[in-house]
């Protein structure tokens, strides 16, 4: 590895034990930063027309900067992660990928039987298949109805608790867009039928919404499961074009019993999926670890369908009360091999609560990217790359 990503990776770790949380290693950090914070930045409160078990507005990490259009872009835009998808958007030919939707979405009998129904039922719907070829279903089930069913119930909330009279409706408008532009990013680049939107639009994402309407589902993910959004930073270049450090994150876990209710059995997923342990202390810090497979590119298979290849990942996060403070994440990818993340509140520099994004490629390529956390209107931050 070049000595300047091995340099990185130091810097990375030290910043993230430099600004431990104090149950680790002594230091004095605020139990709830939102106490600092002047009274008019807190948000209008909540109407009450929902049971709040994914948002309670923490003025600190990843919670700082939940807002549904940060959702549209972290959600609509995180294919462009992958290794072989162009991460300038303005090479994003938006137009060709509308048609390539509207035309499998318009068709659906069509794009099934160009696919054959067999391998739709048994690889996009069925649960069963384990290759990583067959296993279409999986991103289904777990990003389109746990990952977007979540988002909808999350955004919900949020419109609720910044007084909107109709959250319910707001949050899914929010959602479509977010899947519709989803849909669209990934179809700029393919011609012809496919039924990813197909099952994904006409299928799974209504399933999604339909299932966290009902209270028992939110509150298994929310209570039981401390279901949360993890998401990145997203951070644009306005020298290259590049969005960087995009895509949507969400992380449950179960804690063990008895004695050892202290530790979590962890699992994080988006564009890949890493199983791990967690342990939280008592002034609601909590500290995980895991291990996994990250998606590294996209596979055209013929007859419309594409599969992803995987390759190791891993992560080290420290969260606030289920809200994200700080991820080093580590992925046998082309674009991050390195990736820190320390989200607002984590840096004393007041008010604008800057949140920072460092990453490093093997190849030597450096990005780094400020967002501000007192801005979470705003969907993105603005960075730079430097390449060898």
């Amino acid at each position: 590895m070049p000595a300047k990503i091995g340099a990185v990776a130091a810097f990375a770790l030290v910043c993230v034990l430099a600004l431990a949380p104090a149950c680790v290693l002594g230091d004095e950090l605020p139990a709830d930063p939102a106490a600092a914070m002047p009274a008019t930045t807190a948000p209008a409160p909540s109407n009450g027309r929902l049971t709040h078990y994914f948002y309670e507005g923490r003025k600190y990490g990843s919670e700082q900067l939940v807002h549904p259009l940060r959702t549209i872009v972290n959600g609509g835009l995180g294919i462009l992660q992958l290794d072989n998808r162009d991460d300038r958007v303005d090479e994003i030919d938006f137009k060709h990928g509308w048609q390539i939707v509207s035309k499998n979405v318009g068709n659906p009998i069509a794009s099934i039987e160009n696919e054959g129904w067999d391998r739709f039922l048994k690889q996009e719907i069925a649960p069963f298949s384990t290759s990583v070829e067959g296993a279409r279903y999986w991103p289904n089930y777990t990003l389109h109805v746990v990952g977007g069913g979540m988002s909808y119930r999350l955004c919900a909330e949020w419109f609720d608790y910044h007084g909107s009279s109709h959250p319910r409706l707001l949050a899914a408008g929010t959602i479509f867009a977010y899947h519709v532009l989803n849909e669209v990013v990934e179809g700029a680049d393919y011609t012809g039928y496919t039924t990813d939107p197909v099952a994904d639009l006409m299928i799974f994402d209504p399933l999604g919404i339909v299932l966290f309407e009902f209270e028992g589902v939110s509150r298994f993910f929310g209570k039981t499961l401390s279901m949360a959004e993890w998401s990145y930073q997203p951070i644009y270049d306005p020298v290259t074009h590049r969005l960087e450090n995009v895509g949507q994150n969400f992380v449950v876990r179960y804690p063990f019993p008895g004695a050892l209710n202290r530790w979590s059995l962890m699992y994080t997923f988006g564009t890949h999926g890493e199983m791990g342990l967690s342990k939280k202390f008592d002034n609601g810090d909590s500290w995980s670890f895991c291990g996994g497979f990250g998606a590294s590119t996209l596979q055209d298979l013929g007859d419309g369908v594409r599969t992803v290849d995987l390759v190791p990942a891993a992560g080290l996060f420290w969260d606030r009360h289920n809200s994200l403070m700080a991820s080093l994440l580590y992925a046998k990818t082309k674009a991050y091999q390195w990736r820190l993340n320390l989200y607002p509140g984590v840096l004393p520099l007041g008010a604008p609560m800057p949140g920072l994004f460092v990453a490093a490629s093997h190849e030597g390529r450096l990005a780094a990217g400020v967002t501000i956390g007192a801005l979470p209107g705003i969907p993105v931050g603005i960075g730079g790359t430097v390449s060898d």
